[in-house]
């Protein structure tokens, strides 16, 4: 049977695919353009998109699991429904949906609350399912990185209670682990809900000194200001979703994202080696 992924060519998506890959699954990936997909050989490419009902059940015909993947966009959560809603109608009961670390927590977070509410669906209405709930990802420093060596300052306002990054390699890892063990099963999984954590809590104050000393020069944290963070990500993203963002910055600031007890130790055993490191993220990208 076939492994239907979403979101398949970002960052997450791509470390899915290749992991099922190598576990010799069958994939199918939605993409909304084929030519430029670039994923490996064996993969089945389809093109579509989350609201094209029609291009979605002809993708799931002979799909047995799914994985659900969909990025921030004003009807992520419309998305997620109707994908999920023709799964359903196509007859696949296994589903491993990627959420968002603490997503009932941060209520008032557009793209959190809508995550939860996904969740909540998927619950109800009876799927086997993993909810995988990932902290803030490593690999979202690529879009601060020279920001950082140009004006040697970490402009996240990440706060002091710290956040548990974590590399989307190894989300993408757990992602196939759990696909190809709902997939695999003889008998029905029960609901499960995991937590996706690096092996570090970090503080504003912690990543600017890992960028210190990675890049051998004084990296400094200018502190918490959410407002002119709203400020100058309108420069590149349309105001609702500058606005979700500083949401999100304020709930790291008087929340984080720190792990619950034996979150670390769970995926450590899990992936049969450490988590990746903060630390030896940002050195192969300071370079």
């Amino acid at each position: 049977m076939t492994i239907f992924v979403t979101g398949a060519t970002g960052n997450v998506g791509r470390n899915v695919v290749d992991q099922l890959i190598q576990r010799g699954a069958g994939v199918r990936a939605l993409v909304r353009n084929p030519a430029s997909a670039n994923l490996p050989a064996g993969v089945d490419v389809v093109q579509g998109d989350l609201l094209d009902v029609d291009a979605m059940r002809a993708a799931f015909a002979g799909v047995s699991t799914l994985f659900l993947l969909n990025a921030v966009v004003p009807d992520e959560f419309t998305q997620a429904l109707l994908t999920l809603g023709v799964a359903r109608e196509a007859g696949v009961r296994r589903v491993v949906y990627l959420s968002v670390i603490h997503s009932d927590v941060y209520v008032n977070v557009p793209h959190f609350a809508g995550k939860f509410g996904v969740e909540r669906m998927i619950e109800a209405m009876g799927f086997e399912a993993t909810v995988l709930r990932p902290a803030y990802f490593m690999d979202n420093e690529h879009t601060i990185k020279d920001v950082i060596t140009a004006y040697s300052i970490y402009p996240m306002p990440i706060g002091a209670k710290g956040l548990a990054m974590i590399d989307a390699r190894d989300i993408g890892e757990i992602a196939a682990f759990e696909l190809v063990r709902r997939e695999s099963s003889a008998e029905p999984l029960p609901f499960e809900r995991i937590n996706l954590v690096g092996p570090d809590t970090l503080t504003g104050a912690g990543a600017a000194a890992i960028w210190s000393d990675v890049l051998r020069r004084p990296i400094a944290y200018p502190g918490d200001d959410v407002a002119a963070f709203e400020q100058n990500l309108r420069q590149f993203m349309p105001s609702w979703m500058a606005f979700d963002m500083r949401l999100m910055g304020e709930r790291f600031v008087s929340d984080g994202m720190v792990p619950e007890a034996g979150d670390v130790e769970r995926l450590t055993t899990l992936l049969g080696r450490p988590l990746r490191t903060y630390r030896d993220f940002v050195a192969g990208i300071a370079g």
